[in-house]
């Protein structure tokens, strides 16, 4: 049976292309609707320009003037509406380094768990 709601779209935001594709292809194959930036800065420009972005799911260790702990910032000062979910595999994470309401993951991370926490992130009443 179609889905009575269209599917959410999200923003995945990570530099390694091998790590972006299997997060984008995942999320996908789950039914969601996924838009990809390679850093903080084009992650910024999507959604100023995309207004039906809900979640972003964003890598903490980037190159450039921003990582993804600034980008959780600047995402929820600008657009507290959108949902965050932060990971990385290097990143040791300290109390309030997130939004409050912000999920981390340790890579390496199961599909799974990413969809999971979309689908509750995203359909949370």
């Amino acid at each position: 049976m179609a889905s009575i709601n269209p599917p959410i779209r999200v923003l995945v935001v990570e530099d390694e292309m091998f790590i972006r594709m299997d997060v984008v292809e995942f999320l996908r194959a789950a039914g969601v609707d996924v838009v990809e930036a390679i850093s903080a800065a084009e992650g910024i420009r999507l959604l100023e320009r995309d207004p039906d972005i809900r979640l972003m799911f964003t890598d903490i260790d980037m190159p450039g003037a921003m990582n993804g702990l600034k980008l959780a910032a600047a995402v929820r000062e600008r657009w507290p509406p959108i949902k965050i979910i932060a990971t990385s595999g290097h990143f040791k994470l300290q109390a309030g380094d997130l939004p409050p309401d912000a999920l981390f993951f340790l890579k390496p991370y199961q599909p799974a768990e990413i969809i999971d926490a979309v689908r509750r992130l995203t359909y949370a009443a």
